[in-house]
């Protein structure tokens, strides 16, 4: 086996986060996992380093942003952060900032969860944010650079989000409809979302922006 390694994961106390951060203690392939948060993440293990910051300022702890991977769950929701600016600066800031970091650090590998229909021409304020994140991301030419783009992610997460739960619903019974060129449509589990970030960074794959069918099919290379 190759020498462990170490990785970072920013949003680990969130939905896919906190899945990921369990796989990575459980990978006999890591022996560090770097948390950046604002709280305390409720696994405990000797593999886990946490830096309980403001990732507002994520810059000023550079030399502390040192791994071989970088895993970036950061996400909120406009009805979570209803100010625009501080919206921005969760969305695009906090992944741009880390995106800088790891190329100035020479970290050969960074993958950030976006969504779908991110477009920095979007009229949307959400998919424009989105979109300009992506652009932010690559123009840093990291050499495995992957951008995760998952349709609705299903799980329950801790905070209330009543719309989201609802639509969660609907599409349980719609997902079944999508097929062909509709299937990256579907909503999408944060299991799959990990298993593909995981196959992603322990095996050959090209980089760039992979759409939520994509994610299911990495995924299940994961698993064979």
């Amino acid at each position: 086996m190759s020498q462990a390694k170490t990785a970072i994961i920013l949003g680990a106390t969130g939905l896919t986060g906190s899945i990921l951060l369990d796989r990575l203690v459980k990978d006999e392939r890591y022996r560090k996992i770097k948390v950046f948060s604002r709280n305390h993440v409720k696994i405990k293990d000797e593999k886990i380093e946490e830096y309980l910051i403001d990732l507002f300022e994520l810059e000023k702890f550079s030399n502390l942003f040192t791994a071989d991977e970088v895993f970036c769950c950061i996400g909120s929701t406009q009805k979570k952060t209803p100010d625009n600016d501080t919206y921005r600066m969760v969305d695009f800031g906090i992944p741009a900032t880390a995106a800088k970091l790891s190329q100035q650090n020479q970290i050969r590998t960074f993958q950030v969860i976006s969504a779908m229909g991110a477009n920095e021409d979007s009229r949307f304020f959400y998919n424009r944010v989105k979109g300009e994140m992506e652009g932010a991301v690559m123009e840093r030419r990291i050499l495995n650079t992957y951008i995760l783009r998952p349709s609705l992610i299903g799980g329950q997460r801790e905070e209330s989000r009543p719309m989201e739960y609802i639509w969660k619903k609907i599409m349980l019974w719609g997902d079944h409809l999508l097929v062909g060129k509709l299937k990256k449509y579907r909503s999408i589990k944060p299991e799959i979302i990990v298993d593909a970030m995981i196959y992603l960074a322990n095996n050959d794959y090209r980089c760039g922006r992979i759409e939520s069918d994509e994610i299911e099919m990495i995924a299940e290379k994961y698993k064979s």
